[in-house]
């Protein structure tokens, strides 16, 4: 079935990927669009993983600084090469994190930089408030799983929904989106946020 035009444009804005890949997911999802999205996703996904071994030297350092100027971010975001560093939607990408940890405070940037004490503490909490339920250990258990994940939705930055597109999920999946369309590792490296009259 031909491809029109516009689908081949709704695709590629709302998924950022080139022409060729777009027309080629469109094909393969027989025209479904969010078939066709799903499909550059898993891609976008596979090349992540790949290039997830490989340095990431280059980047930038981005400053969002929230009118009236009383809040700001400082966000390291590295890539492997200058030429992509350069590139705008790098740059776009890295504007529209740092406004997110202006928005959202995050705690880390993922939740492997969260120590063994702070979740254990995290845990003593759920469990303290989970007692008298009479609940079977291995429901408790997963009742407990559950508010630990609401936790790193909260505190990790790559477990946040992405306050620029909630369909696209996480930042974590904005992110993976990004590495397929640019096909280079990229890596929210570490942030700062000030906000005047707090430590």
């Amino acid at each position: 079935m031909p491809i029109s035009m516009d689908e081949l444009k709704q695709l590629r804005k709302a998924t950022g990927a080139g022409m060729l890949d777009c027309k080629n997911a469109l094909d393969e999802s027989g025209g479904d669009l969010q078939g066709a999205i799903n499909i550059l996703r898993e891609k976008g996904i596979k090349v992540a993983s790949k290039k997830a071994d490989r340095n990431a030297d280059e980047g930038l350092v981005v400053a969002y600084i929230h009118p009236p100027g009383k809040l700001g971010v400082l966000l390291e975001i590295n890539c492997e090469t200058d030429f992509v560093a350069r590139t705008e939607e790098f740059q776009q990408f890295a504007k529209k994190v740092a406004m997110q940890i202006a928005a959202y405070p995050p705690l880390v940037v993922s939740r492997e930089q969260l120590s063994a004490a702070e979740l254990e503490a995290e845990r003593n909490i759920y469990l303290t408030q989970m007692e008298g339920s009479n609940k079977p250990a291995n429901i408790l258990e997963k009742i407990i799983d559950g508010k630990m994940e609401k936790y790193y939705s909260e505190v990790c930055l790559l477990d946040q929904e992405w306050s620029d597109d909630p369909d696209v999920g996480t930042v974590r999946n904005a992110l993976t989106d990004l590495i397929g369309r640019l096909r280079e590792n990229i890596v929210l490296h570490r942030f700062a946020r000030f906000l005047i009259g707090s430590e």
